[in-house]
């Protein structure tokens, strides 16, 4: 007789057996659908009330256009190269001042976080100009850069440092003692402490710091095109109202909001494939 080889099985009342590869693959599968779904239906809830809005005039006629007036004029745009390039502009500039920013931004964190004595001398200085909104600075920068690229690549600069710095070492600052004894009790260095414990735990707060400075950045960059520049979203939108193109307005709004959540589409990915090593559980 032949013996059919058989899957072990784990015994009744023994402990559960972890999920295949197979199956945990199907179960992120399921679980990404299921979001994307759920995502979606926030943009098809705040669609289906702007156009109820629009119907039934909710505002004068010509202040509130119908989301297929906006999505034509967007589509145009792109098709044309006009937004587009407006478009392309702006995320270029974000992500060169952002990146600049950050860069500058990471090692004063860790400086900040690692060294108390640093940390208890800048600490106020750091939390004065994080009050202040770059927003608020840009009439200064204009004094003092003019009105051209590097005005603006100043503003987003500063947005990206000091929310970086403080999102840094506030995260070192959160890092479990017992983390650090059990280094020390294994004998490392001061270094190997800090490489081998301090930054691959202190990875998730920078991509945090990231996602926080790409939304400041953002907001602080069309504040700047509003001003002076000539091309950009904020510039697009800046003409258009003075045209009262209503439709091109959203159309440019619309523009900044989904660069800004591909932008931090992005990051989350990174983030996840960077930090598979992390056990964040079910929420």
């Amino acid at each position: 007789m032949q013996q059919q080889l058989a899957e072990p099985s784990a015994e009744p009342g023994g402990p559960p057996q972890p999920p295949s590869r197979a199956a945990e693959r199907a179960r992120r599968v399921r679980r990404a659908i299921v979001d994307a779904i759920l995502g979606t239906l926030g943009f098809l809830i705040i669609l289906t009330a702007w156009q109820l809005a629009s119907t039934f005039g909710a505002m004068r006629p010509g202040l509130l256009p119908p989301p297929g007036d906006v999505g034509a004029v967007l589509v145009e745009g792109l098709l044309s190269g006009d937004l587009l390039h407006d478009l392309i502009v702006s995320s270029r500039r974000v992500i060169i001042g952002i990146a600049i920013g950050m860069s500058l931004a990471i090692p004063v964190g860790f400086a900040l976080g690692w060294f108390p004595r640093a940390r208890v001398t800048f600490n106020p200085l750091v939390n004065f100009f994080r009050a202040l909104p770059p927003i608020a600075l840009v009439p200064l920068v204009v004094i003092y850069f003019g009105i051209g690229e590097v005005a603006r690549e100043v503003i987003l600069i500063y947005a990206g440092f000091f929310a970086t710095v403080i999102v840094v070492y506030e995260g070192i600052g959160s890092i479990e003692e017992k983390y650090i004894r059990a280094g020390r009790t294994l004998g490392t260095s001061r270094l190997e402490l800090f490489s081998k414990v301090i930054l691959p735990l202190s990875t998730p707060h920078i991509f945090t710091a990231a996602r926080i400075s790409l939304g400041i950045g953002w907001s602080s960059l069309v504040a700047a095109e509003l001003v002076a520049a000539q091309d950009g979203l904020g510039a697009a939108i800046q003409n258009a109202s003075n045209f009262l193109d209503v439709p091109r307005m959203y159309a440019g709004i619309i523009l900044i909001g989904a660069a800004a959540l591909a932008m931090d589409l992005i990051i989350r990915l990174i983030a996840a494939r960077v930090l598979r090593w992390q056990d964040r559980g079910e929420r």
